[in-house]
């Protein structure tokens, strides 16, 4: 297909959103407000199985640690979160004192 320079800038700018905006994209039955209760009522109304959990991970469960210990304190360091390459972490470190 091909359009005028004019209309394809105009249908561009459709999608182009004005300062202070923010898109929504996650709305309706898989919004993660109500996923959980809108999933189980969707399953009970199509006469569907529910989805059998295990047993939920007990609170005394032993954190991972590595091999190297602390080069501040010398304890053991926990492991708190694992992401994959170019994955943004939840979590920051906490700032050196040589760096400070």
């Amino acid at each position: 297909m091909r359009l005028a320079t004019d209309e394809f800038i105009r249908r561009f700018l459709l999608h182009v959103l004005p300062d202070g905006f923010h898109r929504i994209r996650h709305y309706g039955l898989l919004a993660s407000a109500g996923r959980r209760t809108k999933v189980a009522k969707i399953r009970a109304l199509l006469g569907a199985e529910t989805a059998k959990q295990d047993d939920p991970p007990s609170a005394a469960t032993i954190p991972l640690t590595l091999r190297e210990r602390c080069p501040d304190c010398g304890g053991p360091m926990r492991i708190i979160e694992i992401f994959r390459r170019g994955q943004k972490p939840r979590a920051r470190a906490p700032p050196r004192k040589q760096a400070a």
